[in-house]
């Protein structure tokens, strides 16, 4: 497979593998969503269900050419749409569930709901994003931007597997991986840079597939080979990562939101670790940045 390298790469191998995917979309009645729904559509690699607000998603003119891939699921109410939205994907029913005009609060509890959600015993709900950076020459992974305050240990090394299995699904035959930190060195007043080597030893011995891990390192240090030259240090990376794990939910925000108000980056998220992808987008995205998102969550399913 050819290593996906932008936004337009992915999107194009999704409309040229002719595979529809399940959408089982919550509340989807607000613009940008239906934009983000609309678009998929059109590419060809998606089918819908619009679970709840059916009245006013049947209203939007800009569906009606794509009826054929359409159906709907009534809802009484927003909990109850959720509630019917996870329970298409228990039933094997839609590959995606992605969030409309509902609060994410209200959406994930019927995600985590321990009877009838779709997280597994077990499992690590986490965040992945995927951004296209002006001038680059490759798409950068990063985790965790929205879940996790603080991971554990065994949290970080799921977010770890969870971001190699995406740059495997990406053409990434060997994902470079970079454990960041402020610095390049571990320290006891940075618990977690000491569990940085046993990380790194874990990959080496092929626990999560076809990877090199190294940290702790800057974020600089960790995309920029002449800042690690000019700092002298050695790494497997060669300042060419393809994944940023972040310390904790800050930092990773922090990255975030600078990428898309300041750096002008296209970027995209997603949940996973439940037993299908979930597209959580802000209520601020744009149609386009949910349409991205979504693209992104059926990149995970084709794998």
């Amino acid at each position: 497979m050819e290593t996906i390298q932008s936004f337009s790469q992915m999107v194009a191998h999704l409309g040229a593998g002719g595979r529809r995917l399940r959408v089982a979309v919550v509340c989807g009645s607000d613009s940008s969503t239906l934009e983000a729904v609309e678009r998929a559509l059109r590419e060809g690699f998606a089918e819908v269900v619009f679970v709840g607000r059916v009245p006013e998603v049947q209203a939007v003119e800009a569906l009606r050419p794509y009826a054929a891939s359409i159906r709907y699921r009534e809802a009484a109410d927003d909990a109850d749409a959720a509630c019917k939205a996870v329970e298409l994907v228990r039933e094997g029913g839609a590959d995606i569930l992605m969030k409309g005009l509902i609060n994410t609060d209200v959406l994930l509890r019927a995600v985590l709901n321990k009877e009838r959600g779709i997280l597994p015993k077990g499992r690590v709900l986490t965040h992945l994003a995927v951004a296209q950076l002006p001038g680059n020459d490759r798409l950068l992974f990063f985790t965790d931007a929205a879940v996790l305050p603080y991971p554990t240990q065994e949290q970080r090394c799921e977010q770890v597997a969870a971001a190699v299995r995406l740059c495997h699904a990406f053409g990434i035959g060997e994902p470079r991986v970079a454990l960041v930190h402020c610095s390049e060195k571990a320290s006891d007043k940075f618990p977690h840079t000491l569990g940085y080597r046993e990380i790194i030893e874990r990959a080496a011995c092929g626990e999560w597939g076809r990877a090199v891990v190294d940290g702790p390192l800057d974020v600089r240090t960790a995309i920029d080979p002449v800042a690690l030259q000019r700092k002298g240090i050695v790494s497997p990376l060669e300042g060419r990562s393809d994944v940023l794990v972040f310390p904790d939910i800050e930092a990773a925000n922090v990255f975030y939101k600078t990428l898309t108000f300041l750096v002008k980056a296209d970027v995209a998220g997603m949940l996973v670790g439940p037993v299908c992808p979930v597209v959580l987008p802000s209520r601020g995205d744009s149609g386009e940045d949910k349409y991205y998102s979504l693209a992104f969550a059926a990149m995970a399913v084709c794998r």
